[in-house]
């Protein structure tokens, strides 16, 4: 806090101004009784310092002291009326200088109601699309980044005014209060619209931030979309997982209110994945709809979820791989039924290897892509079952199965990205071809790409450049 610096000066003994006359009370409360001060004013006098310093100590951020609550100093015979000292002419202590505030009501408006800003009140329903329109309106504004100021929507320009506001929350939050209004999850979980939070509890000073997570932007799932608010202003870039700095100590939360909290709606972008319009019916198996992890798949497994897990893909078309089942225990059955699905959808490699991760357990719970290919047909992922409500029958679109997303990235060469720059190039996508197509992954091979997914509507992480499935599939249809 910056202790303002004050001159003493000498009042005239004649001078009727109020300054001087408050100087000469004043003067007249120093002197000790022996000099001919009043008995009362030294006591007076002492209990006011120590109410000021307590003031001081109490009006320090957080601690909760009411900065408009005056302090009055007791009239005394010598000092005559009694003089109001408000916390008001005492400068207030700046904020700190981190990416975080405490917590506060919006701006200009009372709350909807009483106790409305508690997490144990029933939360304000939001969607997954309205989390991240609400956040790109600011990227967009380019809202210069503050700690004290408001933007017009009431939410405080920082970073946990920028999450209060993308969740839509009834206040301000800051970066040690917004878990209570979210669910913990784990990273392999984070959906868009879901928040990475670093609250430092010993030093909430130094570090602390939050980001809203907005996909991920490569297969390896090692960069993801970021919308935060920070200096200079609002932005979205893809960012390392979790963060620049104290990146393992960032948590994913995800919003309490959130009405489709794993509902696969569109792709989870970045992944190579997109799906298309249709494919099966969301599973009435009654799994769970958020991926219970890795660690409950595989060999030696043996828990409620393999059981779910073989009764969905029975449902896609996968009954052949059991001779009995499916049950709790994890079994080669599970793995290859696993595979069939996973390479159904055109991916292929680590992408298929038979072990479930959070993108087959969202196309699984929620019907999406495309069936289980019955026996013989060949498992082409250029088979659709979207036009039969994924009823199973197949109908063969002609478009060659995606090699997969680990062919199209730098440094990678073969005979795909020839096939696809031709591609791209008879769609009329090939602008920022120097020479060639070629079969070695260029720069130029990414922005056609990125041009040719923007053309579809497709925005953020869905247009990163990279194909996927679907960018795939829409190229060669």
């Amino acid at each position: 806090m910056t202790v303002p610096a004050f001159e003493d000066y000498e009042p005239a003994l004649d001078c009727p101004c109020a300054g001087c006359a408050e100087r000469r009370r004043d003067l007249a409360r120093g002197l000790p009784v022996r000099a001919g001060g009043h008995p009362a004013a030294h006591g007076v006098r002492r209990a006011f310092v120590l109410a000021t310093a307590a003031g001081v100590a109490l009006g320090a951020p957080g601690v909760g002291a009411d900065p408009a609550r005056a302090a009055t100093v007791p009239a005394s015979p010598l000092t005559g009326p009694s003089l109001p000292r408000t916390a008001e002419a005492l400068p207030a202590a700046p904020d700190p200088d981190t990416p975080q505030g405490g917590s506060a009501p919006l701006h200009g408006r009372p709350l909807p109601g009483p106790g409305s800003s508690h997490p144990s009140a029933e939360p304000r329903k939001s969607t997954r699309a309205d989390v991240i329109n609400r956040a790109k309106r600011w990227v967009s504004a380019k809202v210069p980044y503050s700690m004290e100021k408001f933007w017009s929507d009431g939410y405080r320009q920082d970073c946990s005014g920028y999450v209060s506001m993308a969740w839509n929350l009834g206040s301000n939050e800051w970066t040690g209060s917004l878990a209570q209004f979210g669910v913990r999850i784990d990273r392999e979980e984070l959906q868009p619209g879901d928040i990475l939070l670093f609250h430092n509890p010993d030093d909430p000073n130094k570090g602390s931030h939050v980001t809203i997570f907005g996909g991920w932007t490569d297969y390896t799932h090692s960069s993801y979309m970021a919308y935060e608010q920070t200096k200079p202003h609002t932005r979205s870039q893809a960012t390392p997982m979790a963060y620049w700095s104290n990146s393992s100590r960032y948590v994913p939360y995800r919003y309490k209110g959130l009405a489709d909290p794993a509902d696969g709606k569109g792709p989870e972008p970045g992944t190579g994945t997109e799906t298309g319009p249709g494919g099966g019916k969301p599973s009435g198996s009654g799994a769970s709809a958020t991926y219970p992890g890795a660690s409950s798949f595989g060999p030696g497994a043996n828990n409620k979820y393999v059981t779910q897990l073989g009764e969905m893909l029975v449902e896609r078309g996968g009954r052949r791989f059991y001779t009995q089942g499916p049950g709790p225990r994890w079994s080669e059955a599970d793995r290859r039924a696993t595979e069939a699905f996973q390479r159904a959808q055109g991916w292929s490699g680590t992408d298929a290897d038979g072990l479930p991760g959070p993108e087959t357990w969202r196309y699984l719970v929620n019907g999406l892509g495309r069936n289980i290919p019955a026996a013989g047909a060949g498992g082409s992922p250029g088979v659709s079952a979207g036009a039969q409500g994924g009823s199973g029958a197949q109908a063969s679109t002609g478009v060659p199965a995606f090699p997969g997303p680990a062919y199209f990235r730098p440094g990678r060469a073969g005979p795909h990205v020839t096939e696809l720059g031709k591609r791209l190039v008879r769609k009329g996508f090939g602008t920022y071809y120097s020479s060639g197509p070629g079969p070695r992954w260029t720069e130029a091979d990414r922005r056609n790409v990125e041009a040719f997914q923007r053309a579809q509507g497709w925005r953020g992480a869905e247009a990163d450049g990279y194909p996927g499935p679907q960018t795939w599939r829409r190229l060669f249809a």
